[in-house]
């Protein structure tokens, strides 16, 4: 007899083996047909896995995330099934689950085109309703080898090749198509039912550029229709946001071939990156951080003391003079260490913090860059606290209450917490590793946070803390960490005087909040779909005559505002109000002043706020205050 126990601690006995989908049928009808695979003792498995002794049991259903990580695992290999018939020469390599969706690699003799992936999503439709069973076998090594060959799958033959002779290899055919997978998948074409293309890509095979370069098809796949519609209608949004789009419309920045992954700032756009930094600047001096800078370029012997030499070599971007190898920093850690070892330190003068808005270079793929999210020179927020051990706690729970404030301030209200713990590889005590893991832990529910553990994703040298903020859209950003590190200080000898007068090794804790400027503008240019609050904006306040005879007062409302440190503009041109106000609007400007032969009598302007509401006319006094007032609420 065999004791299958579920969820709800129920218990089913059978008088032999039975399969997933017998113990969902044998639950109920509804239960059978809605069941994609089955976790048995943990280990997710499909419908036809056979339970041979008791074992702990959940169905796997699309209401489950295992259920849509099993319709997105299965929805590429539709993919691949519906490209091989129609594309009979296509050779296919990997199809992987992603973010949202999947993708899947092939080789072919030419490009896909917009019309070749409507018809592939069109026959992905059809062999879904066709409902064909998808059925596992099991290949020894070399069979399977052989029998991708025979096919002409170079590509799966080589990759099978790769995995150790003694081992099977599983195989799963739907229709006429078999493919390599190590599974599960749902147990029918049929379940597949709301996909989408999305984009058709280069890639390299193995992800190595001296290999072929693939063709890699992307798409998104979900449980229901309106999961599907609500992701579609999110992508639609987010292209209307994109910051590369706005930066051009709103005359912001631009991307420049003479010096790819860095960013042109214009005017306005350096407007807002001054704004950032100098918000940024005012938290150091709030909360105790003393300002520095260092030197962009620093000697090869210094990275070989770091270990970056060794281990980030290809990412630097390396320069020789006078016989001698600098980098330009990818960091500003070590010379943040260089100004703490000047001088002698004592207890006393920790905690130490230093702040810097330090230019890093760090050489990107061409492939990975993305506007201003992803380049090659930028701008950290950059701080690293010196401290003892019995500091962190402390400090971990006062930067996450700052980090809570700033993320605010700039309309960020939804934080994810992550605890990233001790990997396999590591340096230290165990017992070092639990006190700063408890340390980080502490700090974070000590400022009221919930948070997720990643076992295993701290650095070799210790634990973190990732700060992931969710925007507009709900898109997770990581922007803010903080992380101990005993390991920098070590190799570079930083040292301070105890209270019982010997000399000790600081620990080091490397904290950002906004991470990088430019990726965090972007990210705030997303947000706010460009239409930045007040305090953020470029140019804060047009003032727009109706004609000639208010081109005086104009100047004098300009004045007066520039007087309270207001970004204005003056539109004097000789055109319609109606076409300086549309003109106007465009840009996102938070507020346009209009001022007629009423408004100069009574030294008052007709206020209209974004979003085209029209908030009256009011003394200009009246609007100074309200505007004061937008600005300090950060709104």
């Amino acid at each position: 007899m065999i004791t299958i126990t579920l969820p709800d601690g129920s218990q089913r006995q059978f008088p032999e083996p039975v399969t997933v989908a017998g113990v969902a049928a044998s639950i109920g009808t509804g239960l059978a047909k809605a069941a994609l695979g089955g976790k048995v003792d943990g280990k997710l498995v499909d419908t036809s896995f056979l339970i041979g002794q008791d074992a702990q049991l959940a169905i796997v259903t699309d209401k489950d995330a295992d259920g849509l990580e099993m319709i997105r695992h299965s929805t590429a290999h539709l993919l691949a099934y519906a490209v091989k018939q129609l594309f009979p020469e296509a050779q296919v390599t990997i199809g992987p689950v992603i973010e949202h969706g999947f993708y899947y690699d092939f080789a072919y003799k030419r490009p896909f085109t917009p019309d070749d992936l409507a018809a592939i999503e069109k026959r992905m439709g059809e062999l879904a309703k066709k409902d064909e069973p998808v059925v596992r076998r099991v290949l020894p090594r070399d069979e399977a080898v052989a029998h991708f060959k025979a096919q002409g799958e170079l590509y799966k033959a080589e990759i099978i090749e790769s995995i150790p002779a003694d081992q099977d290899v599983s195989l799963y055919r739907e229709g006429t198509f078999e493919d390599l997978c190590r599974g599960p998948h749902v147990p029918s074409t049929g379940k597949l039912r709301h996909f989408k293309l999305m984009k058709v890509a280069g890639a390299y095979w193995r992800g190595d550029q001296k290999n072929e370069q693939l063709q890699r098809v992307y798409g998104t796949a979900w449980a229901t229709k309106d999961d599907l519609q609500k992701y579609l209608t999110m992508l639609e949004e987010a292209e209307k946001r994109d910051h590369r789009k706005l930066g051009k419309e709103l005359d912001l920045f631009h991307m420049d071939e003479h010096s790819p992954g860095t960013v042109f700032w214009h005017p306005k756009g350096w407007v807002v990156w001054q704004q950032v930094e100098q918000y940024m600047r005012q938290v150091y001096r709030d909360n105790g951080y003393q300002e520095v800078k260092g030197p962009q370029i620093l000697d090869r012997g210094l990275w070989e003391k770091t270990g970056h030499w060794d281990k980030y070599r290809d990412n630097m971007f390396v320069t020789e003079s006078e016989k001698r190898d600098y980098a330009l920093k990818p960091m500003n850690c070590p010379g943040h260490i260089l100004i703490f070892k000047q001088g002698i330190k004592s207890y006393r003068d920790l905690p130490l913090r230093y702040g810097e808005f330090g230019q890093c270079h760090r050489n990107e793929p061409t492939g990975g860059l993305h506007g201003i999210m992803r380049v090659r020179a930028f701008t950290q927020d950059d701080g690293h606290i010196f401290c003892t051990e019995d500091q962190v706690q402390a400090e971990v729970q006062a930067f996450t209450s700052l980090l809570q404030r700033v993320y605010k301030d700039f309309g960020f209200s939804d934080i994810i917490y992550k605890l990233s713990t001790r990997p396999a590889q590591r340096i230290g005590t165990e017992e070092s590793w639990d006190r700063a893991e408890a340390a980080l832990a502490e700090g974070l529910r000590a400022s009221g946070c919930d948070f997720e553990i990643l076992p295993g994703e701290g650095a070799f040298y210790g634990p973190k803390i990732e700060y992931t903020l969710k925007d507009a859209l709900g898109r997770p950003w990581q922007c803010g960490t903080i992380q101990i590190d005993p390991n920098l200080p070590e190799r570079l000898d930083a040292e301070f005087v105890g209270e019982d007068g010997v000399r000790h090794r600081p620990l080091m804790l490397h904290r950002a909040i906004v991470g990088s400027l430019e990726r965090f503008i972007g990210i705030l240019i997303e947000q706010h779909a460009g239409a930045l609050p007040a305090w953020l904006a470029p140019v804060q306040v047009v003032v727009a005559n109706i004609t000639d005879a208010q081109h005086d007062y104009v100047a004098e409302v300009v004045k007066s505002l520039q007087k309270q440190g207001v970004r204005v503009h003056a539109d004097l041109r000789n055109e319609k109000i109606t076409y300086k106000i549309r003109e106007h609007s465009l840009q996102k400007v938070p507020y346009i002043l209009v001022a007629g032969d009423k408004e100069k009598a009574s030294g008052s302007v007709a206020v209209r706020a974004r979003g085209n509401l029209d908030l009256g006319v009011m003394p200009l006094g009246d609007f100074i205050a309200k505007l004061t007032d937008d600005i300090a609420r950060k709104v």
